[in-house]
């Protein structure tokens, strides 16, 4: 199975933003400057030279993977041709993290198999004053099923490249937990071939880290595939979040629906306190994509003053021939019926705050398929409802 992803010359023009140039050496991309259109929210200042080749000291990433059943985990010599599958990076901090690695983490599942209990890879960063870089890539042969947890922890600097192959006939759930202290930086770019009448449920749930810019790209190799994206946020003060995705339908009767939900909060209105949070989705009908069924939804819940979400859905149809395209996406406050409602039953406003925002996030909660994670990010949320202003 080869991945249909088309690659451009540097400094050519594009016809589409699934063509964009991509490449493996870091040397082969300028340097990123705030005008640019995938660089004009994220503050170039706070990436700690991920960008420009000025991060401090650099290492390959400290990973581990926990697996049971008939699973292949191997680290691979970057230049093993089980890697890169999906295609080659497409922005510079994503072409500087391949440069930099020397080794990638690999995890295959075999055909026809299903893996009962997550796969657990665990990224550490390492520590403060150190970049780490390193890719993960996850290959899940045809009819196998499996589910993926990324998680991140610690501090430090860190980006990556992370691939998910998805032979025909299989299923892959991923859950990526950008669970980082508080001063961390990440930046990740996610590419994911999606084989015949194949699916992938990809979740991204990010509540830690200073600055966290995670790029999803879903392409498809065959008909019948179906992509899930879904995205759970919530942000304080001085937190910067921005997940960014392109969704490239370039085979015909193919789906995907895209979900990503988000909060933000800020403790006060200095400037450097404030909270902000990014979504950009991008989806791409080819015109040789014929029934296409996709629609994308962004919905934020601003909670407090320097508290800013920035919502950009965008379509680009080539075809009239679909089975349905659309998108949504809004930033705003508490709705004040659902409020009106609770006060007139009698609940204090703090806790009829803390039940709309519950809600707020339980759809994408309970639409993730891991018992574990649901129990954990319920957990999770309570605990940022305990610090929301009343």
């Amino acid at each position: 199975m080869t991945a249909p992803v088309k690659t451009v010359d540097s400094g050519t023009g594009i016809n589409t933003k699934g063509d964009i140039f991509a490449s493996f050496d870091v040397a082969d991309f300028d340097v990123p400057h705030s005008r640019a259109e995938e660089w004009r929210f994220v503050s170039l200042r706070r990436l700690r030279g991920l960008h420009d080749g000025t991060f401090a000291e650099a290492t390959d990433q400290d990973v581990s993977v926990t697996s049971t059943g008939d699973v292949t985990v191997e680290t691979l010599d970057k230049n093993d041709e089980r890697l890169g599958r999906t295609g080659a990076p497409t922005d510079r901090v994503a072409a500087q993290a391949w440069t930099s690695m020397d080794r990638a983490q690999y995890v295959s599942v075999p055909k026809d198999t299903k893996v009962d209990e997550p796969i657990v890879v665990t990224v550490t960063g390492r520590g403060e004053g150190v970049t780490s870089f390193g890719a993960t890539s996850v290959n899940v042969e045809q009819g196998a099923e499996a589910t993926v947890i990324l998680r991140y922890e610690g501090t430090g600097t860190h980006a990556d490249n992370i691939e998910f192959v998805i032979g025909d006939n299989a299923s892959l759930n991923v859950v990526v937990d950008a669970e980082w202290d508080t001063d961390a930086v990440h930046l990740s770019s996610h590419r994911a071939l999606v084989g015949r009448d194949a699916k992938l449920h990809h979740t991204v749930v990010t509540f830690g880290g200073e600055v966290v810019r995670i790029t999803p790209r879903v392409n498809y190799s065959g008909p019948g595939g179906d992509a899930e994206l879904l995205g759970l946020y919530f942000a304080d003060s001085g937190q910067y979040i921005e997940n960014r995705m392109l969704v490239d339908h370039s085979i015909a009767n193919c789906s995907s629906h895209v979900l990503y939900k988000g909060a933000l909060q800020a403790d006060s209105k200095e400037r450097a306190d404030e909270a902000r949070t990014c979504w950009v989705g991008d989806v791409l009908i080819r015109s040789n994509a014929q029934n296409t069924d996709t629609y994308e939804t962004n919905r934020n819940l601003v909670l407090t003053e320097n508290a800013r979400a920035d919502a950009i859905p965008n379509l680009e149809i080539e075809t009239g021939e679909i089975a349905g395209a659309g998108h949504a996406a809004t930033v705003g406050r508490f709705d004040d019926e659902h409020m009106f409602y609770l006060r007139s039953r009698g609940i204090p406003e703090d806790v009829a705050r803390r039940m709309i925002i519950r809600g707020f996030f339980s759809e994408v909660i309970n639409r993730i398929p891991v018992d574990s994670v649901r129990e954990e990010l319920e957990n999770r949320v309570a605990t940022e409802l305990e610090r929301t202003n009343s």
